[in-house]
């Protein structure tokens, strides 16, 4: 059976703007930013690939039977390009890529390239998808993305980056945005859950390679990595990427990208309180940094009155004025 989402009524476009899109952004960023501890601790024991698939094992059964109670069916057919294209970059490449690439360089190298993701989603919206780079939202990215850069700074060791390893970031960030930028023309054509689920699918499918290396690893890894494992698939993966594409489709892919540079500041607050790791002043004022250019880049100017001058508006996309975010 294919389903397609209900329209949205016109009553919601003339009620102002809706809280749920927000919610759904602010769920993601924090379930992402908890993903770092996550995958610190079942880095140690599962190796890229496995602990990629395992994740994804766990997001696809998770997403699966949401799908199957809720009885939404397939997407229809124009939703199947973005579907195997995010499903592909995003939920394959960039999560093997990244698991790989954090082996190799230290927390604050990897934080500062995987950062460029955000600002590249904006310049492919823009290019491919006709999305507006309004002046808030650049002067937010640039404030969050110099915050990122002194998070990174502030956290980073001596000597343990290498080239491959810095290589692996960079096509994260770049498997991160193309994945997002894919992603937005599929849910015009299919619910946030269609999309997430089939795309979680498709990524499950890409790391099945890595199945024998899964099953070997599992048998000696501890119970709190395997639980890691799992948390990683059922809620940075089902639930914050089905946020995300909830929110994703009531918004732009720029103004979606600056809102996750809300993430190292979490994260530095989050290692701080489960992992007793005391964030030195420098860490904090970097992760300031990035909240403050994530709430310059969501405020939009107002009308200047009775001239008529133009606001700085963010785009639109074709999704009219609902439930923008």
């Amino acid at each position: 059976m294919t389903t397609t989402p209900t329209a949205r009524p016109a009553a919601q476009a003339a009620s102002g703007r809706d809280w749920r899109a927000p919610a759904a952004a602010c769920i993601t960023v924090i379930l992402w930013a908890s993903a770092f501890v996550s995958i610190r601790s079942a880095g140690e024991a599962y190796s890229p690939g496995a602990l990629a698939l395992g994740r994804l094992l766990a997001g696809t059964l998770t997403l699966g039977a949401i799908l199957l109670v809720r009885r939404e069916g397939l997407p229809s057919r124009a939703a199947w390009p973005g579907v195997i294209g995010s499903g592909l970059l995003w939920f394959g490449l960039y999560m093997v890529v990244l698991n790989w690439g954090e082996q190799q360089v230290d927390a604050g190298t990897a934080a500062m390239i995987v950062n460029i993701g955000p600002i590249l989603m904006a310049l492919l919206g823009a290019r491919l998808l006709g999305e507006t780079l309004s002046r808030r939202l650049l002067t937010g990215m640039a404030v969050s993305f110099a915050g990122a850069v002194v998070v990174g700074l502030s956290m980073s060791g001596h000597g343990s980056s290498s080239v491959l390893g810095v290589v692996l970031c960079l096509l994260a960030a770049l498997s991160y945005a193309g994945g997002v930028v894919i992603q937005k023309p599929a849910l015009r054509h299919g619910s946030p859950l269609q999309i997430t689920t089939f795309g979680c699918l498709i990524g499950t499918a890409a790391c099945l390679p890595f199945t024998g290396v899964l099953v070997s690893e599992a048998a000696d890894a501890p119970l709190s990595a395997t639980l890691n494992m799992i948390y990683l698939g059922v809620f940075p993966t089902a639930l914050a990427f089905t946020t995300w594409a909830y929110a994703l489709a009531r918004t732009t892919a720029g103004r979606m990208g600056a809102t996750t540079y809300a993430v190292p500041a979490l994260v530095v607050v989050m290692s701080w309180l489960l992992l007793d790791e005391v964030p030195a002043l420098l860490t904090v004022a970097g992760g300031l940094l990035c909240l403050a250019g994530v709430a310059v880049s969501r405020t939009r100017a107002r009308n200047r009155g009775a001239s008529g001058g133009p606001a700085d508006r963010p785009a639109r996309t074709g999704q009219g004025t609902a439930g923008r975010l």
